[in-house]
């Protein structure tokens, strides 16, 4: 069983969201202030998700690193499943917010003043936004973080509904039509909601343990590359995702005759090799089994003196026949 801990670097790229995040609350607040666009004051509150994200983003990831503990045998990982939960209820609660402002604004329009110098602010936000969530999920993907992996698709976004805001205003700026405001921020919310919908669904996929195919074929590929004879299957392979922290469950088939140290030796090399491709996120719990005679024409195990039929050929592992629980053997 192996510890890990996150890296300085998912703490200090939250650290980062959360100054980005209220300074540039303060610029599209300054926007509206001068425009009076319900566009703009819609991008403004959810940049006030933001905030509150940042700040319980950067507590998930802090109480997410801290060891395992007897209260804890798996760690703290799942917290940040829960903060990203969090994080796409309040980015969806906003959506529906501009969609009730839209609306009033809607029946209920006003004129609109210094859309040029408004447009230039929140230019400037789109630009910061577009970059600090790009940087923010390769950090959550080197990282392995969810949190910052929601943050980052939360900001690109929340760029692009910036973006569709901007196309409204200088709509508005050449004709005058101040309907486009409102319907500016109608399009924009829903792209928000659906986004918050999206962060909330693979936070509750974590949260239950979901079925990661994902990581189980990044195994299955591993292993393929990597296989000895000896190891003569692997299946009923399971993976729980602790926010980047793998714990893997599975049943590894050796030659039945060999002794205790020798199949010990076997799992060693094993897991060896899975730590090493994932940087030492990983604890395995593996069960060895003894191979039956029905697996030795698929078995290549050189000079075994007790095979029953001789090698046919080699089944390739696939997800399929992994996760299965049963040993493998030819049709």
């Amino acid at each position: 069983m192996v510890a890990i801990s996150k890296g300085n670097g998912a703490v200090n790229m939250q650290k980062s969201l959360l100054v980005v995040s209220v300074v540039l609350f303060i610029i599209k607040i300054t926007a509206w202030y001068l425009t009076g666009s319900v566009a703009i004051l819609t991008d403004a509150l959810e940049s006030t998700v933001n905030v509150v994200a940042g700040i319980i983003g950067l507590y998930s990831i802090v109480l997410s690193a801290k060891p395992k503990d007897q209260e804890h045998p798996y760690g703290h990982g799942k917290v940040e499943f829960l903060s990203s939960a969090l994080e796409g209820l309040l980015i969806s609660i906003a959506g529906l917010f501009i969609v009730y402002e839209s609306l009033n604004n809607l029946i209920h329009p006003h004129a609109l003043q210094k859309l040029d110098s408004g447009m230039v602010l929140i230019a400037i936000t789109a630009v910061v936004n577009f970059i600090m969530g790009h940087l923010c999920i390769q950090k959550g993907k080197k990282e392995a973080s969810p949190i910052l992996l929601a943050s980052g698709q939360h900001l690109k976004s929340d760029t692009y509904s910036t973006l569709g805001i901007l196309l409204g205003l200088f709509l508005i700026y050449m004709t005058d039509y101040l309907w486009l405001d409102s319907v500016a921020a109608l399009i924009m919310a829903f792209v928000i909601i659906y986004t918050g919908y999206k962060i909330i669904r693979r936070s509750i996929s974590g949260i239950m343990d979901e079925s990661d195919t994902a990581i189980i074929n990044e195994i299955v590929l591993v292993l393929n590359e990597h296989r000895r004879s000896d190891w003569i299957d692997v299946h009923n392979m399971r993976v729980i995702n602790y926010a980047g922290f793998y714990h893997i469950d599975c049943h590894l088939t050796v030659p039945y005759y060999i002794n205790v140290n020798e199949a010990h030796a076997l799992l060693d090399a094993l897991t060896d090799m899975l730590r090493l491709h994932f940087k030492d996120r990983v604890e395995f719990f593996i069960h060895i089994d003894g191979c039956v005679s029905k697996q030795c024409n698929l078995c290549s195990v050189q000079n075994c003196s007790v095979r029953k039929q001789p090698f046919n050929e080699s089944i390739q592992w696939t997800y399929s026949n992994i996760v299965s629980n049963s040993k493998h053997g030819l049709a």
